[in-house]
């Protein structure tokens, strides 16, 4: 039996896997990769690399073995994420793994914003197989903010179109941590975690931290969402992702992604990290 994470050379990826090494042998756990090159600072960590495609099903049917604790982390691709999980979720039944955790996206059934759609398809999908299984809906990631600081630091203005909507995000590092909770310990299976930040936080309050952790001007330019879309457009971004974006907002304006469950403070065993302590992080390379 092996505790395995899928898409472990992404962002999200990555860091369950650096979480687990802090409790876990590292013989005991197999990191699924598309790129074994990419995955070479793993394999020297002595994780065992199983190569796959999400894309190439026929790949997948030795990825996982009778008795695995699987983390299908989601796939980045939108519009292609259904066949690709359905893909895992298969060779993960065939294999007869002991767990399969999945990360959607917060709200579950109740998210009606575009970005959530696949998750929702999957997590029926899961249900469907039978698989022991978890659902973890993980909110908006800091990160997703404050890795795009150079625009905001350009123009002075945290531009969005989702008015005093609220946002209890938290990082990816915490999230992570999460996954690694519920992969390592008992009495998860069956269970959904509502995941996301202690605190909600809007736009309004996201520009004064970065203007208190720049020193500079920056405010929050609320703007409808044919401008926001025309802007984001404007700045290179593919017209469907900004969409996307443009979406996101209006789901944040409506709430959904403000909800404060505690579940995620509950599984790390501590705070969520600060909204504050992101931004410093972000701006001091910066």
């Amino acid at each position: 039996m092996s505790i395995v994470v899928t898409g472990a050379t992404g962002e999200l990826g990555r860091l369950v896997v650096d979480q687990l090494l802090t409790t876990v042998p590292a013989n005991e756990i197999a990191a699924v990769v598309r790129d074994e090159e990419k995955a070479a600072p793993l394999a020297a960590r002595g994780v065992e690399l199983r190569v796959a495609d999400y894309d190439r099903p026929e790949s997948l049917k030795d990825a996982f073995r009778a008795g695995d604790r699987v983390l299908l982390i989601s796939g980045s691709e939108v519009g292609r994420r259904v066949p690709q999980h359905t893909a895992v979720i298969d060779a993960a039944k065939a294999a007869g793994v002991a767990q399969l955790a999945y990360t959607g996206v917060l709200g579950g059934p109740e998210a009606d914003f575009q970005l959530a759609a696949e998750h929702k398809v999957t997590e029926q999908l899961i249900l469907d197989s039978g698989l022991p299984h978890t659902f973890l809906r993980n909110g908006w990631y800091t990160e997703n903010y404050t890795a795009n600081l150079a625009p905001v630091l350009a123009h002075g203005a945290v531009v969005a179109n989702a008015g005093d909507g609220r946002v209890a995000s938290a990082t990816r590092a915490d999230y992570a941590a999460a996954a690694a909770a519920v992969l390592t310990g008992e009495g998860h299976l069956g269970a959904v975690y509502e995941l996301s930040g202690d605190v909600a936080w809007s736009f309004a309050e996201y520009a004064a931290e970065v203007a208190r952790a720049t020193g500079k001007e920056i405010v929050h330019k609320n703007v409808p969402a044919a401008v926001h879309q025309e802007i984001l457009v404007g700045a290179g971004l593919p017209e469907g992702f900004a969409a996307i974006l443009v979406d996101v907002d209006a789901a944040i304006a409506r709430g959904l992604l403000a909800g404060t469950s505690g579940d995620l403070a509950r599984l790390i065993g501590r705070p969520t990290t600060p909204l504050a302590e992101t931004v410093a992080a972000a701006v001091a390379p910066a």
